[in-house]
């Protein structure tokens, strides 16, 4: 894969709201209006960014169908691909992207834990390596077909008000 290629992977993962079009098209395959409908936008502001996650592999078209009028409609998928793929300075786009994800949910919906702890570098390299080898794991799972969609968020920082 050429660096330009890698760049533009990393530009199209780069967008809080390409991050919610790939998790709406993680179980189910939908189409443009359904994701325009879904994030309350204009299906054509959302056409540029199905189209950019298509053209970097992100998303994949499926069988064409006909829609509730009749009209010609691609349904598009998630291919997974993006799980592994860098971006450069991800953080403050996944909090975004969580932020708005989470905005319109009762709190009851939403499971929170916040921890302090005082590690040194080698604990702290262990934890972090223990927690990516269970979220890999399970990334790696087909999807169950009686599960229901769930997302999972998991942050690590220095903690700048004690040492």
């Amino acid at each position: 894969m050429s660096e330009s290629d890698e760049a533009a992977k990393g530009r199209a993962l780069s967008s809080p709201l390409r991050l919610r079009i790939l998790r709406l098209c993680l179980h189910h395959a939908r189409s443009n209006k359904e994701i325009a409908d879904l994030l309350g936008l204009n299906p054509a502001s959302t056409l540029h960014h199905v189209r950019t996650l298509v053209a970097t592999g992100f998303l994949e078209p499926q069988a064409e169908r006909r829609g509730r009028r009749g009209s010609r409609e691609v349904p598009y998928l998630a291919t997974r691909r993006s799980w592994g793929q860098h971006v450069d300075d991800v953080a403050p786009i996944l909090i975004e992207t969580f932020v708005q994800e989470t905005a319109a949910l009762p709190p009851e919906d939403i499971e929170v834990w916040r921890l302090g702890l005082k590690l040194n570098e080698d604990h702290r390299q262990a934890m972090i390596a223990k927690l990516r080898a269970v979220i890999d794991e399970y990334a790696a799972l087909p999807s169950d077909p009686d599960g229901r969609a769930t997302s999972l968020m998991i942050a690590h920082h220095q903690d700048p008000s004690a040492d």
